[in-house]
């Protein structure tokens, strides 16, 4: 067995990691702060055309001041549709038609609702937490199966490292993220 099949994917492992700290970014951009954010609607599909579409192709999104989103739709047959799926959406936004846009005035949160906000941040930290762990194993098994097929200690125990050093720094950015969020949700 050559040297080379003994080496280990940092990259892909790294590549695994960095794709849980982007799903938690997106995670975090679903939960609403009390200020407006173009990203708060991306979860909401509507009914358009016979398939579920993303609000953000049946008009255009725009945060003109820091507590309203307006959306202009641009096929004015589907504006009931947008509002209805907004206001099922379980963000706690009322829409307001005003012609071909939709306003949605973003309220204030409450004390106890940014709580809760703070609560679901940290579930979405600790399973993307679960998950860079999970890759970290993934590379672990990858090192035994090289030491089997006769990678030699000192070798091993670099690769190990490496692995725990990337799994580190990644908890570490997940950990920032969160205290981040917390403390833009608490920000009254």
């Amino acid at each position: 067995m050559s040297q080379d099949d003994l080496d280990i994917d940092l990259d892909a492992i790294e590549r695994r990691m960095d794709g849980a700290m982007n799903a938690l970014r997106t995670e975090f951009a679903s939960l609403r702060t009390g200020r407006a954010s173009a990203s708060m609607l991306d979860p909401i599909h509507v009914d358009a055309y016979g398939q579920m579409t993303p609000i953000n192709q049946l008009g255009t999104v725009n945060v003109p001041e820091p507590r309203m989103v307006v959306i202009n739709v641009w096929d004015k047959g589907m504006i009931a549709k947008v509002e209805k799926a907004i206001r099922e959406s379980g963000l706690g936004i009322n829409p307001v038609s005003d012609g071909p846009l939709i306003r949605l005035p973003i309220p204030e949160l409450n004390e106890q609702r940014r709580r809760e906000l703070t609560k679901v941040a940290a579930q979405y930290a600790e399973s993307a937490k679960v998950a860079i762990r999970n890759v970290r194993r993934d590379g672990m098994d990858q090192i035994k199966k090289a030491k089997a097929s006769g990678m030699a200690e000192d070798d091993q125990k670099m690769w190990s490292d490496e692995v725990q050093a990337l799994t580190d720094k990644a908890i570490a950015n997940v950990d920032r993220a969160l205290e981040a969020k917390q403390a833009e949700i608490m920000q009254v």
